[in-house]
């Protein structure tokens, strides 16, 4: 008999249109709607990426379909379905919707993870909060991928990444030891030090591992996408950052963004365009990983950890 595990698929989510930007960024504000003044600088920056298109919602669902089909490939000595289901912070389907349409589909069982490699209590784990909050009221055993930031599998597809933009760089005539490499991710609120929370550590130990793998000497790490608010946010911030290694006199710039998976808003515009119109004018040369999207090595790295967690569940044989 085959039992079947759901695994909520949770992410940032995004609007599908323009005219959903407003409902989405005041879900994000807490139910308090941007100023008109906000609402244009946003609607501003989707309509500046190439295509005026909304990246993160259809890479979010290739991803889904693809990881349901990288769970469910090869021999299954175990005869479990995994029946994967989307669940979003700041759009529909929400991630209570994603738990209540398992168990509208008579699911019991379910592994949740965030399509992020690195924990922190103000990113993945509101995320799990959320879910585990909805599991509970609905009867489902669910258990929890916390990150994965060192997976084999996700630190050689990164160091590739890595490598392939190097070896570009190169091309052109610069040597490797004279690209700086800046990895990256969303910053968080300075006060998650103080908390001893993962995620600095986690994403340096992602961040050493690649350079080396990939053989790189000349890196650092650095902040991108910081929030608007009072409070000081980790930093200093990629902008910063490429100011400084200007005056350093460094030349070629690799910009290696392992936070994110996907091609959305922060990458698709705060690296591609933002920081890449400050680079020309700094005279800097800066080179983009690709993301890492729906590429087979991540979804393998995706369906190793989501069925070593589903182990903890309490699955019949009969």
């Amino acid at each position: 008999m085959t039992t079947k595990i759901g695994v909520l698929v949770m992410s940032y989510g995004t609007p599908e249109s323009l005219e959903g930007v407003e409902a989405y960024y005041t879900h994000i504000r807490r139910g308090n709607p941007p100023s008109a003044e906000q609402l244009k600088e946003l609607k501003d920056r989707y309509e500046a990426i190439v295509g005026g298109v909304f990246p993160l919602r259809e890479n979010t669902d290739r991803q889904v379909a693809a990881l349901q089909n990288a769970l469910n490939s090869g021999h299954n000595a175990e005869n479990v379905e995994y029946v994967c289901y989307q669940g979003l912070k700041h759009a529909r389907p929400f991630i209570e919707d994603g738990v209540e349409a398992m168990l509208q589909d008579g699911i019991t069982k379910a592994v949740g993870i965030v399509l992020a490699p690195h924990y922190s209590v103000m990113s993945v784990g509101t995320y799990i909060k959320r879910a585990q909050e909805k599991a509970a009221a609905s009867g489902i055993e669910m258990t929890f991928v916390e990150s994965y930031h060192l997976h084999p599998e996700l630190i050689d597809v990164l160091s590739r990444r890595v490598a392939a933009k190097l070896d570009l760089f190169e091309e052109t005539g610069a040597k490797r030891g004279e690209v700086r490499v800046l990895f990256s991710a969303h910053s968080l609120p300075e006060r998650i030090l103080a908390m001893g929370d993962p995620y600095r550590d986690q994403l340096l130990a992602t961040s050493e591992a690649i350079a080396k793998q990939a053989g790189v000497t000349s890196w650092q790490f650095t902040w991108q996408s910081a929030g608007r608010t009072a409070q000081p946010w980790l930093g200093p911030d990629i902008l910063e950052t490429l100011r400084e290694l200007s005056e350093a006199q460094v030349k070629y710039v690799l910009s290696a963004p392992i936070g994110f998976v996907s091609d959305h808003l922060e990458v698709l515009y705060d690296l591609d365009i933002e920081a890449q119109a400050l680079a020309s004018e700094l005279d800097l040369r800066l080179l983009r990983i690709d993301s890492l999207n729906s590429d087979p090595a991540y979804m393998s790295v995706l369906s190793d950890v989501v069925q070593t967690a589903a182990k903890e569940l309490k699955v019949s044989q009969s």
